[in-house]
């Protein structure tokens, strides 16, 4: 009884070990290629510009979810392209692909659910320097 009890729970601290571990972001080499600053995104057809601040690159994947703790899972990795198909539980998901045309041009299509919503776009994405 007191070993069934024991492995229980250590199974059960196993479990939370398990689930409370951060989970390794993905290294997408087509990511590696772009340079971190300021970013100009201007939707394909449009004339608006919207500045982000890119630190790490992997958060245009999930662009129409920021700050959402999202899963990721890389459908593509090549040297000039990645495409990564992410679940933010509750808030949506989404299907995203970065064309890396150089370390400051990229081309980025997003489409998912986000809010409830279907979105579907596609950026043309230049570095225009440093964050501020």
């Amino acid at each position: 009884m007191q070993l069934r009890i024991l492995l229980s729970g250590l199974v059960s601290a196993i479990a939370v070990c398990a689930v409370a571990a951060p989970a390794q972001a993905p290294s997408l080499v087509a990511l590696n290629r772009i340079e971190p600053g300021q970013w100009a995104l201007r939707e394909i057809g449009g004339t608006d510009k919207t500045l982000l601040c890119v630190a790490d690159p992997r958060a245009l994947i999930h662009l129409r979810h920021p700050g959402a703790q999202c899963s990721r899972f890389v459908v593509e990795d090549k040297p000039r392209l990645a495409t990564v198909h992410y679940t933010c539980p509750g808030a949506g998901h989404g299907r995203t692909d970065i064309s890396v045309e150089g370390p400051r041009l990229i081309r980025l299509r997003t489409q998912g659910i986000a809010d409830g919503a279907p979105f579907d776009a596609e950026y043309e994405g230049r570095r225009i320097g440093t964050c501020n």
